[in-house]
């Protein structure tokens, strides 16, 4: 079994879109991400993008519209170094109340039983308390926000008061440096 990362996609990949990341012209990188993502591709840890993108649930944006922009993210990615080894998406609106849209699992669930992952070692990397708790629910034990995208204003929230265990960072690079067995 393998290690894995998992990154949400919206606030720590790329800039979090408040009417939604909708054709290639709405996607903007966050650099740091792209030069994090070039640092670990060489880690034993397997590399997971999971994405809620309730603009297909809601109509916005067709699924096969949705999956295209996922699929030039990673040649992005690739272009500059990086590695994923998987992208998983939940493509329902919160109204459905599947169980793949984080807070809930089922993203992860589906992730570790394609590459073969142990979530009891893996890591999980969000810029909102539904990746968090997300993790959490799955069984991984250690949880990473970060202050991109979403991220500083969740982390004042309340909830984070009783949640001494997430760590938090200013970027995903800084976390990134701050776990060294990515970078081994």
């Amino acid at each position: 079994m393998h290690s894995a990362i998992f990154l949400d996609r919206d606030g720590v990949i790329i800039e979090n879109k408040s009417d939604y990341v909708l054709s290639w012209s709405d996607v903007e990188f966050f650099p740091q991400a792209l030069k994090a993502l070039q640092k670990i591709s060489q880690s034993p840890f397997k590399i997971v993008i999971i994405t809620n993108q309730s603009a297909v649930g809601r109509g916005l944006i067709t699924l096969h519209v949705a999956q295209a922009l996922n699929r030039r993210i990673e040649q992005e990615i690739l272009k500059h170094g990086g590695r994923v080894d998987g992208l998983f998406m939940c493509p329902h609106s919160p109204e459905q109340a599947c169980t793949c849209r984080k807070p809930q699992p089922g993203l992860i669930f589906q992730a570790a039983h394609q590459l073969d992952i142990d979530l009891s070692t893996s890591i999980l990397v969000g810029d909102a308390l539904t990746d968090i708790f997300a993790g959490i629910n799955a069984g991984i034990r250690r949880t990473i926000l970060v202050k991109t995208g979403r991220g500083s204003q969740q982390a004042a929230l309340p909830e984070m008061d009783r949640m001494n265990e997430v760590l938090i960072y200013d970027t995903l690079l800084d976390a990134i440096l701050k776990q060294p067995e990515f970078l081994e």
